[in-house]
């Protein structure tokens, strides 16, 4: 991951947006506040991994605590929720 500063950045914006559909850029500010700077579409999918791996912990916890259901092969009540009412 590249780093620079808030002035080298105004002074280079094109530079680091390109350079940002790559890789991300972090920009640090005097204060130490720090923020990156990414492709939309590489932001898009960290964020549907994020949400894949939250669900897959919560259906291990359920698993564990014992509230999850059985899942009997050919049993299609666990899609009524899917179905026109």
């Amino acid at each position: 991951m590249n780093q620079t500063n808030p002035k080298k950045f105004r002074a280079k914006l094109r530079d680091y947006l390109d350079l940002a559909s790559k890789e991300p850029v972090r920009i640090q500010r005097r204060s130490g506040e720090t923020y990156v700077l990414m492709n939309e579409g590489r932001y898009a999918e960290l964020q549907n991994e994020i949400l894949a791996l939250q669900r897959r912990l919560l259906g291990m916890s359920d698993a564990l605590t014992g509230k999850g259901q059985e899942y009997t092969p050919g049993d299609r009540s666990r899609l009524k929720r899917f179905q026109k009412a």
